[in-house]
């Protein structure tokens, strides 16, 4: 494979807030140094994991340039500008990308649920409208619709600063198809932890991590050993980590991997409601998986 534009462990990462839930910068500066101290090559900042449906266009904004601080050119940090306003999305990446970012990530408008060309059309106005690279972000999961290869393909061929595609469909013959017929130098990352090992093996570059958090060197460990042809290694760490890769999701993300970072003694504050905060059996069960794949003392 081939050296990816921003690495093979990415990082989405969580948002830390203060007890009354305002933005506690300088922990997120702690927590991107932190990161890259564990393997991350890039910072992917106010994503899903980030909890970007209720920190606000300004917030947003404060949030990368704390972490473009503290990253100070040591890493790539990209920035989560999209939303379901097409206008008000090219509004905001271009306040973005004047702030240094090395990139901007871009989510399938939610909720109004475009049809394929609607899609095409407001992520090229997107990325057009910015000169840094563009990431593409598919979840069905949240969005409701999918954007299909054959939308994807459309965008990395016609827009050049479109450079790559965060999958999280868990389509594995959606994503080979984007794979196979991608532009030379557009990226497929996995957008799920769980399928980083299969979409490797397909020829995807790696991923946009929520488990790095709490196992950064043991995943980056994992992801170098398929990219670098030692399947069984890499094999052995996902399956040894799996158990950690599903405890994450037993509830909404991040609400169990911001309880994990507090297990670890790295405290980044709560949720914002709609979420709410892990439940002591969730903790429990959390603490005991921890324990379990080795990233808490036994």
């Amino acid at each position: 494979m081939a050296t990816p534009r921003f690495g093979r462990m990415l990082t989405a990462m969580v948002t830390p807030f203060a007890e009354d839930r305002s933005l506690n910068l300088s922990r997120a500066q702690e927590l991107a140094l932190r990161l890259l101290d564990n393997g991350t090559d890039a910072l992917v900042v106010c994503g899903t994991t980030g909890e970007s449906p209720t920190v606000f266009y300004d917030q947003k904004l404060d949030l990368f340039r704390a972490v473009v601080e503290a990253a100070d050119g040591r890493a790539p940090v990209i920035a989560n500008a999209g939303d379901n306003c097409t206008d008000d999305s090219v509004e905001f990446a271009r306040k973005v990308a004047s702030l240094g970012v090395d990139g901007i990530m871009a989510v399938v408008p939610y909720y109004n649920k475009p049809p394929q060309e609607g899609l095409y059309q407001h992520f090229r106005a997107v990325a057009e409208a910015v000169d840094v690279p563009v990431i593409l972000y598919n979840i069905p999961g949240r969005c409701v619709i999918n954007m299909t290869a054959e939308t994807t393909l459309r965008l990395a061929s016609d827009v050049e600063n479109i450079v790559a595609v965060k999958e999280a469909s868990g389509n594995l013959t959606q994503i080979a198809q984007i794979i196979d017929g991608a532009p030379e130098g557009f990226e497929v990352l996995s957008g799920d932890d769980e399928m980083t090992l299969p979409m490797m093996g397909l020829g995807g570059t790696g991923v946009i991590s929520v488990v790095s958090h709490v196992a950064g060197p043991r995943f980056k460990e994992q992801i170098e050993a398929q990219a670098s042809g030692d399947h069984t290694k890499a094999l052995r760490i996902h399956l040894e980590l799996l158990p950690l890769m599903k405890a994450l999701f037993m509830t909404s993300n991040p609400i169990m991997v911001k309880k994990g970072l507090e297990l670890q003694g790295f405290p980044v504050g709560g949720v914002r409601l709609p979420l709410i905060d892990a439940t002591p059996e969730q903790t429990a069960e959390l603490e005991r998986i921890m324990r379990r794949v080795g990233v808490l003392p036994a």
